[in-house]
């Protein structure tokens, strides 16, 4: 226990009851010698190291010499006023230069029984404080820094933007609760019963935590994160955007799209501002990479189609996407015409192909590459058969089951010539149907077979 001999000062409110209430008697009782109260027992012997009570049936503390003592520790667990009467149910504060001192002050309480509070938590006036082992009322940190009170003591809940514990400024004694350095202040959350939320997680790791509607992110000491966080902790490499999650400045997760750099811990990307699109809970959408992707990969927000990368951003363009999981058969979709324009494209439309030809495309209301006859022109996985320069009419073979095709006649623009007989620039003869289709060749019968590429997509990868 330590030393509480210092100067004291009793609360007005609390020290009013006088030493006048005392009834001096003649024999056993109390009696006032030298201006100082005694207390006889009934052989006439002064009453030492005991407590007694006054005719006001208040309690008093007779010391080693008899008397009655007066603004001093007993015990070191009772206190007793400068009329002598015990402190109950009372606060009491005693000047001190100790770094605990709040204002230049200690704060103890006393309870029902007199005894000071220590080492507990107690309710006041519906207000929760904590008290050291000495019963000093603490502030800042407490309880294994689980915990927080104010300049005031009291525990505090909710949001609360604090020094850190293990922060130099606490160690060396230069900022008390209630000073301010925003560089050095970090938000933490403290639920009813006032204890600091951190996560069940290992090392430097970070988790996300629902209060209120919202969802924040902490770190193993229950510090709020914002911005990219890597959720494998700021000291392990991510293995990419995966790995990362976003909340804004106030610490709230970011929900839906939203522009920004990447994460500075990882290569990749083209150091501009990208697309996101974030959940509820902060989590980018990633797919696969570019090349890779299937129909099952497509994400629907606000009623469009989008395809996101492994880089968690969308992608725009040409795009080859597989039909199911066998990683055979494939066709194309595009998805707008840049960064911030990439939803997933329908109908008639040119588009700059990967390797910077714009050609024409045809997308079904699915938004899958035509492959056949639109509108009297043909079409292979999207793109317009159009001829090479210098070509007047070609064959076209577009598959149409295993070891089968479908060959039509195309003329330069990639029209469909039906029901006619045409030649080409080296003088060949093509006849066809009425749906175009190559039906004889200088006369003689087509069949199913091969006759001529297609010219497939140029895709982004």
């Amino acid at each position: 226990m330590k030393n509480r001999g210092l100067t004291v000062f009793a609360l007005a409110a609390v020290m009013t009851v006088g030493a006048a209430t005392i009834t001096s008697l003649a024999a056993e009782g109390w009696s006032k010698q030298n201006n100082v109260w005694v207390y006889y027992d009934s052989q006439g012997y002064l009453v030492r190291d005991e407590w007694k009570k006054g005719a006001d049936n208040q309690w008093r503390y007779l010391n080693g010499a008899g008397e009655m003592a007066i603004n001093e520790w007993v015990d070191d667990t009772y206190y007793v006023d400068g009329d002598g009467l015990m402190i109950a149910n009372k606060w009491l504060r005693i000047a001190s230069d100790e770094d605990e001192a709040v204002n230049g002050y200690l704060w103890y309480y006393f309870n029902s029984s007199g005894k000071v509070e220590t080492d507990d938590w107690k309710k006041i006036d519906g207000s929760w404080y904590y008290f050291d082992d000495d019963g000093v009322m603490q502030t800042g940190w407490v309880d294994d820094d689980i915990y927080y009170c104010d300049a005031n003591g009291r525990m505090l809940t909710g949001w609360q933007k604090l020094l850190p514990p293990d922060a130099s400024e606490y160690d060396d004694g230069k900022v008390r609760p209630g000073d301010e350095d925003d560089d050095d202040l970090v938000w933490y959350y403290f639920s009813a019963n006032g204890k600091k939320y951190t996560p069940d997680v290992s090392g430097d790791e970070c988790d996300v935590h629902k209060v209120g509607d919202d969802y924040y992110c902490f770190n193993a000491d229950g510090e709020m994160q914002t911005g990219w966080v890597n959720m494998k902790g700021e000291n392990n490499l991510p293995d990419g955007i995966g790995d990362f999650r976003y909340f804004g400045p106030d610490g709230r997760a970011r929900k839906g799209w939203l522009a920004l750099y990447p994460p500075d811990s990882l290569s990749g990307y083209d150091g501009v501002v990208e697309w996101f699109y974030f959940s509820k809970d902060g989590e980018p959408e990633i797919g696969p990479k570019e090349g890779e992707a299937t129909t099952s990969d497509f994400v629907k927000i606000d009623g469009q189609n989008y395809l996101f990368n492994d880089m968690g951003n969308p992608v725009y363009g040409i795009q080859k996407v597989y039909l199911g999981s066998s990683g055979e058969n494939y066709t194309t979709y595009a998805f707008g015409t840049n960064r911030g324009d990439c939803v997933m494209t329908k109908g008639r439309v040119k588009l700059e192909e990967a390797d910077g030809t714009v050609s024409e495309f045809y997308f079904s209301d699915s938004g899958q590459g035509y492959s056949g006859v639109k509108n009297g022109y043909l079409y292979y996985r999207g793109k317009l058969q159009k001829l090479d320069s210098g070509m007047k009419y070609d064959v076209v073979s577009i598959p149409s089951g295993t070891d089968k095709y479908e060959n039509y006649v195309v003329s330069s623009s990639g029209k469909v010539m039906r029901s006619t007989t045409v030649k080409n620039a080296d003088g060949i003869k093509y006849k066809t149907n009425s749906s175009g289709i190559l039906t004889e060749i200088d006369e003689e019968t087509a069949g199913k077979g091969h006759y001529g590429d297609p010219v497939e997509p140029n895709y982004y990868d």
